[in-house]
């Protein structure tokens, strides 16, 4: 990869793909946080480490081209999950690598997400997850474009589980043991709302207790 963080090497993409169930189907990317859509500070991350930003979403196209991105959809509407997104995002992208997040983590700043590009080009690897020190975020995922016909394999075998698709290649992991709390990411009304509330002083929680990464957005 040569220099861990060439920006121009990597095309970032927000996941924002998902039904958000447990949202009760609002589409979590353009709820409000701090007065701002969630999406934005995805996207604010990804421009410290990637040269061309895409958004990936299935619904509300309009309201996400409207923030300046291109957004790309997944191949069919049966909202396959993640990885359905980071495909389209590697046949979008020109780029060798392709940065993913989740639309829903408003605390990962890019800062933190330099640490993966780093971690792969040591490791030598082909991918490149977040991991707190105690469970894996596999949506937070650096990935090498030329893995693309491996992943719509996957999918067309009926594979969904990202963790699966990981195994199958060698995985770097970025260390996030010492700010696990910037991983945290929302899945229902309550989370956000705490969050909210403990980014304003309100609470002493750093996150959303209960929050996963596994499910994506």
């Amino acid at each position: 990869m040569g220099t861990p963080w060439q920006r121009d090497a990597i095309t970032g993409v927000v996941l924002a793909g998902g039904r958000a169930e447990r949202m009760g189907g609002r589409d979590k990317g353009l709820l409000l946080f701090r007065g701002r859509p969630l999406v934005t500070y995805s996207l604010e991350a990804l421009k410290a480490v990637a040269g061309r930003i895409l958004i990936n979403a299935n619904r509300h196209r309009a309201a996400y081209a409207a923030l300046g991105y291109p957004v790309v959809a997944d191949r069919d509407q049966g909202f396959a999950g993640p990885l359905a997104g980071l495909l389209s995002a590697m046949r979008a992208a020109q780029s060798p690598y392709v940065l993913a997040v989740p639309c829903d983590a408003p605390l990962l700043e890019g800062r933190w997400l330099e640490r993966l590009p780093a971690a792969l080009a040591a490791a030598h690897a082909e991918l490149c997850a977040a991991h707190d020190g105690h469970r894996l975020h596999p949506v937070v995922l650096l990935a090498e474009r030329r893995l693309a016909d491996d992943l719509e394999a996957y999918l067309d075998d009926g594979g969904r589980k990202v963790e699966r698709w990981l195994a199958r290649h060698k995985l770097a992991l970025a260390d996030f043991r010492d700010h696990p709390e910037v991983l945290a990411n929302i899945n229902t009304p309550e989370q956000l709302a705490q969050l909210e509330r403990a980014q304003s002083g309100e609470a002493g929680a750093s996150g959303p207790e209960g929050s996963t990464s596994e499910r994506g957005p």
